[in-house]
């Protein structure tokens, strides 16, 4: 799931995640409050993992963090924060509230497609390990 109030983001991740892995299913949300709305619904399949941008209006990414990782059925996602700040202040602000991750977002296309695609062997990676865990504990 990606949550970015940026529609030209949002485009433009799907573009780069249909690109670099056809198979992988990216759902995209406009705001912090739409994705909690969708997390919270009674029969919500959660993602594997959350790419929640910082600056939004209205809620931002750390509000969202906080909120998440408060809830027992969503205090386990993994979120990785995805923001164009590079800021220490942003990037420990972000750890201290248990993200999974954090990631300066790059402004042109072709090292975003690097990033995605770094971002997609890396989580594809952490799920097989994790469910190899659960099947040969």
């Amino acid at each position: 799931m990606l949550v970015d109030d940026s529609f030209m983001d949002r485009e433009l991740a799907r573009e780069a995640f249909a690109l670099m892995d056809p198979q992988t299913t990216l759902m995209a949300v406009e705001s912090g409050s739409a994705a909690l709305v969708l997390l919270n619904a009674p029969a919500a399949v959660l993602p594997d993992v959350v790419l929640l941008d910082i600056n939004m209006p209205g809620m931002n990414g750390f509000d969202v963090l906080q909120a998440l990782k408060q809830q027992p059925r969503l205090h386990l996602l993994p979120v990785v924060m995805l923001s164009t700040s590079s800021s220490k202040q942003d990037i420990t602000h972000a750890y201290s509230l248990h993200a999974s991750g954090y990631i300066v977002k790059s402004v042109a296309f072709q090292p975003f497609i690097d990033q995605v695609d770094t971002f997609l062997a890396f989580w594809k990676q952490a799920l097989l390990t994790t469910s190899a865990q659960l099947i040969f504990p």
